[in-house]
Order: structure tokens, then C-alpha cells, then sequence
């Protein structure tokens, strides 16, 4: 049964999931068992789909239908493998121009980044399936159709997706308030990936680590920081003009 966006119950889930449809994320009662939900959970993994765990109450207050502890949220945008995506731009005689987004949960954000990509030339957003917003109505709204028009890949480690840049040589700067280049320094006209961390932590440690630079925005007056939408359009931008000039 579907209800606002909602796949509500463990056969339409599973009859949902193998016949493509894009899912969000995954609802279970705690402490739920059977053979059905296991045959769900091994659904979920194969297809990235982030499964978590709730009170029953949660799930009553999203229906009053039988939900028998599963409730899924439908994606409103198809999710994409990144060396699918890779190979689909490269093939195009593009020059791969990628945004990963870590710990980035306001969906507005996510949207108003989304539509900063396609005004600038970027093919595809790297998203993790935990920790960031969901692409929802709202993340529809903010992108004003940007996330129709850019490709979105969901993968369950942010790590293994720089690994698989990086093999397919693609450059990965992380963006940081204390990075050791500023944005014209760098050439951004070879293929990269740009990562935007939250407002508030940044970064990932361990995934900064892995990055191949740290890139800075210069600003004239000392402050805190940018709003995580405005400083990536300001780092697509500098891109855009660079390989403009090439």
C-alpha cells in the first residue's frame, strides 16, 4: 500500500525494491524478526538502502494502516553507481566535475547545492545513505529541479568512494576554513571531486585524510564561516571559470 510517499508493509516493500524502485530509507520496529524482514535486510544491503531502527510509535504515527513494522520512504530522484556515472561522463567527452557531501542534513542545502552544480557544469552528486538529509519534497523544492537534472550517487562508504575517484583519476579536494591552498591556486580544469562538510564539524577526519588537497575560501573580513550552499557555489564557480579560460 502507498500513502504520501510511504511503501507501507513488508510485501509491498519487497515487490517495490526488486522491481527498481528507488527507496530512501527503511523503517523497522525494534526488535522485529521473521523471514520476510531478513529477506528485506538482504534486499536493503544489496541496494544501499539505509534500514533504521524505531518505536512502534513512530510507525503509528506515520498510518493507521496494518504496517506490520515496516514502513519505507519512496525516492523521489533514481540513485546512480558511481563508476556507472564515471564512465557515463567520461564516454560523453565530459571532464568529471563531482560534489560528495558529508554530514550535510538540511535538505535545503542539499537542493540549493544541487542547483548551484548544474548552473556551474557538475555531473553528479556523491551522497552517503547515513548522515545526510533525505532527498525529499523540500531538497525538490530548494534545487528549482537541479536534482532532476543532476545525477545523484548513493553509496554506503565515503571512504571507498575516494578510492574509486582516485582509480579512476579523479582529483578529491576537500573544501576547510583553514585549508592549505585557496580556490585559485589549485587547477580545477583536470577531472575533481569537490567534498563539502557540515557547517559545524566539517570534514570527516579520517575521509579528509584521503583527500588529495584542502582547499580555502579567502575572505576579506575575518568570520566564522559560509553557509555550506553559498561556499560551494562559490568553489563551482571558480571551477567553472577556470576551464571557461582553459
Amino acid at each position: 500500500m502507498k500513502q504520501s510517499g510511504l511503501i507501507i508493509g513488508r510485501q509491498p516493500l519487497i515487490e517495490a525494491i526488486r522491481s527498481g524502485r528507488a527507496i530512501d530509507k527503511i523503517l523497522f520496529q525494534k526488535n522485529i524478526t521473521g523471514e520476510i524482514v531478513g529477506e528485506i535486510r538482504h534486499l536493503a544491503k544489496e541496494n544501499n538502502i539505509p534500514i533504521q531502527q524505531v518505536p512502534i510509535e513512530k510507525l503509528n504515527g506515520l498510518t493507521r494502516s496494518n504496517h506490520q513494522g515496516v514502513i519505507a520512504y519512496a525516492a523521489l530522484i533514481r540513485y546512480l553507481e558511481l563508476q556507472e556515472v564515471i564512465d557515463h561522463v567520461v564516454s560523453q567527452g565530459e571532464i568529471p566535475l563531482f560534489i560528495m557531501l558529508d554530514g550535510i542534513t538540511d535538505v535545503r542545502n542539499i537542493g540549493a547545492i544541487a542547483r548551484s552544480g548544474v548552473c556551474c557544469g557538475a555531473q553528479a552528486i556523491i551522497i552517503p545513505d547515513k548522515g545526510v538529509g533525505a532527498l525529499n519534497e523540500e531538497a525538490m523544492k530548494a534545487s528549482a529541479g537541479g536534482l532532476e537534472k543532476i545525477q545523484v550517487c548513493r553509496v554506503n562508504s565515503l571512504m571507498k568512494a575516494v578510492d574509486t575517484l582516485h582509480l579512476n583519476g579523479i582529483k578529491v579536494y576537500a573544501s576547510e576554513m583553514k585549508g592549505s591552498k585557496n580556490i585559485f591556486d589549485p587547477d580545477l580544469k583536470s577531472p575533481i571531486c569537490i567534498v563539502m562538510g557540515s557547517e559545524d564539524k566539517g570534514v570527516f577526519p579520517p575521509l579528509l585524510k584521503i583527500c588529495d588537497e584542502r582547499i580555502m575560501i579567502p575572505m576579506k573580513n575575518a568570520f566564522e564561516s559560509l553557509n555550506v550552499s553559498v561556499a560551494t557555489g562559490i568553489i563551482l564557480y571558480e571551477v567553472m571559470k577556470q576551464r571557461m579560460n582553459k
